[in-house]
């Protein structure tokens, strides 16, 4: 089919004290999945470009000291920006949109090694800048394995690859 196409990690940084964007999110669901229609953006014509799924993790956190140890709660969510992901009609399939819905679901599985890795932290007085940290890692190892989905499945073009890794996502998210 010759396409390609691309993903988006939008970096939303939701901390204890700035506020909520107004844009529309579709927040990941073990029952949901995407359509072409969630896909609202305006396609880039003559793009060689197939399709471009926006997505990303966002955080917001509170903490308290007692007896000089930090708690912490916090939330950690993936979702999806269906005004800022797009795609051309005539250059996607089913596959195309599997392909999509990894990047995704990808995404949701930085989310839940972001969760772990908050979990197993002990935290000190800089807990700000600790989570903020554990964000910004989580956002770069994110990265790097998005650039290999699509190196290794050729976005989606290889078929045998895409096959592959939507399966192993699907087992890695217990779907």
């Amino acid at each position: 089919m010759g396409v390609i196409t691309r993903f988006w990690i939008f970096l939303v940084v939701i901390s204890s004290i700035a506020g909520y964007s107004q844009e529309e999110e579709i927040p990941w669901s073990v029952d949901f999945r995407l359509k072409w229609s969630d896909f609202r953006g305006q396609a880039r014509e003559n793009s060689r470009i197939a399709a471009v799924t926006a997505s990303g993790i966002s955080y917001r956190f509170s903490s308290v000291e007692r007896d000089g140890y930090y708690e912490v709660k916090y939330e950690v969510s993936t979702f999806f920006y269906p005004e800022k992901s797009w795609y051309q009609p005539q250059k996607c399939d089913d596959l195309v949109l599997s392909h999509e819905q990894l990047h995704f679901d990808i995404a949701e599985i930085f989310s839940r090694k972001m969760r772990r890795t908050i979990d197993n932290t002990q935290f000190t007085e800089n807990v700000k800048a600790e989570i903020n940290a554990i964000y910004r890692k989580t956002i770069e190892e994110l990265e790097v394995f998005q650039d290999r989905y699509d190196t290794e499945t050729n976005y989606s073009m290889n078929r045998a690859a895409q096959l592959r890794w939507n399966k192993e996502i699907k087992e890695a998210l217990k779907l």
